[in-house]
């Protein structure tokens, strides 16, 4: 068994000299305090701490800004359904330790490969259901009402706007696997214009995931890196042979339709078309990308992990993968 553990932890370079030490700002807490306060001091305290976070919360996320701050505040408050949303992310996330430790060797991970890298301020909130982890130009926000528990009672509420194969993963343990991806996908590597065909969009959804391999706890499964069930998980492997095949008779990986190709990029119960009795695993696309990539690495030992995200010929890392799904 330790011998198991240090295999494990020695797949991942010594980042102990790295300082670093996240905290995550409970604007959640501070927003909900200022509601037994004076509005105008509520509203400057908020302005003075969050800056950017606030205005954007307050005329993006709950309000738009046609309407003050201190009016959108006021609005909040009167609603029973915030104090109640706000109470239920209070209790399931009494402190944050638990992710702030592993934020903060998520981070360090990314330092160690980017050392010129920002790392944003992690602030928490709750905009009822708004959005999870919006990023803004010094900040990631933590919509903590999106992590509460896949069989929270505000799920199945929120069903018609909000599907449950989307709620299930609502849940603690994606917070900073959802934090890294975001971090990731928006601010270290965005997508490129140019890279419209369904193979490029695949390169990269796998690029984005063999990152988060590489910087997230590797206790994190794969079916919560890229959001999976289990089950979601298996079918890709058990069918990874016919999906192979059904991509490249159909001639797909160098389309540009977006309608034809969203269907293997996008979120959804299953993709439409593969697997019987609507078992299959949803964007097999990505899910695709990510064993290229992997295998990609696997076969050029050499390529380190910045060549990869910065290398932008997705037909190299196809044909030097050797990818032949058996």
């Amino acid at each position: 068994m330790l011998a198991f553990f240090s295999c494990k932890q020695a797949s991942k370079p010594d980042v102990s000299d790295i300082k670093l030490d996240i905290k995550v700002e409970r604007f959640d807490q501070d927003l909900y305090q200022g509601k037994s306060k004076d509005l105008q001091q509520t509203d400057k305290m908020l302005q003075k701490k969050y800056g950017a976070f606030y205005r954007d919360y307050v005329h993006r996320m709950v309000g738009d800004p046609g309407y003050s701050s201190p009016e959108i505040l006021t609005t909040l408050y009167k609603e029973q359904a915030y104090t109640d949303l706000n109470k239920e992310a209070d209790s399931v996330f009494k402190n944050m330790a638990n992710i702030e430790k592993d934020l903060t060797q998520t981070f360090k991970y990314v330092k160690h490969y980017y050392p010129d890298a920002r790392i944003p301020k992690m602030i928490s909130f709750v905009s009822g259901f708004a959005v999870q982890t919006p990023i803004g130009d010094d900040y990631i926000g933590i919509g903590l009402d999106m992590f509460l528990g896949k069989n929270s009672k505000f799920y199945g509420a929120i069903v018609q706007s909000v599907p449950t194969y989307l709620s299930r993963r609502f849940s603690p343990e994606y917070v900073v696997p959802r934090v890294t991806e975001t971090y990731a996908r928006e601010d270290l590597f965005p997508a490129r214009d140019e890279d419209r065909t369904l193979l490029s969009k695949m390169i990269q959804n796998g690029k984005i995931l063999y990152f988060m391999d590489q910087v997230l706890p590797d206790a994190v499964p794969d079916s919560v890196k890229i959001g999976y069930t289990k089950p979601q998980i298996d079918w890709c492997k058990t069918y990874e042979v016919d999906i192979w095949a059904y991509l490249l008779q159909n001639n797909l990986l160098f389309e540009t339709d977006y309608q034809k190709i969203q269907v293997f990029l996008g979120e959804g119960p299953f993709t439409p078309g593969l697997g019987d009795k609507q078992e299959s695993a949803p964007k097999l696309g990505v899910w695709m990308g990510w064993q290229m990539v992997r295998k990609y690495m696997e076969e050029n030992k050499e390529v380190t992990l910045q060549q990869l995200m910065a290398e932008k010929d997705p037909q190299k890392i196809l044909n030097l993968s050797k990818y032949k799904p058996k």
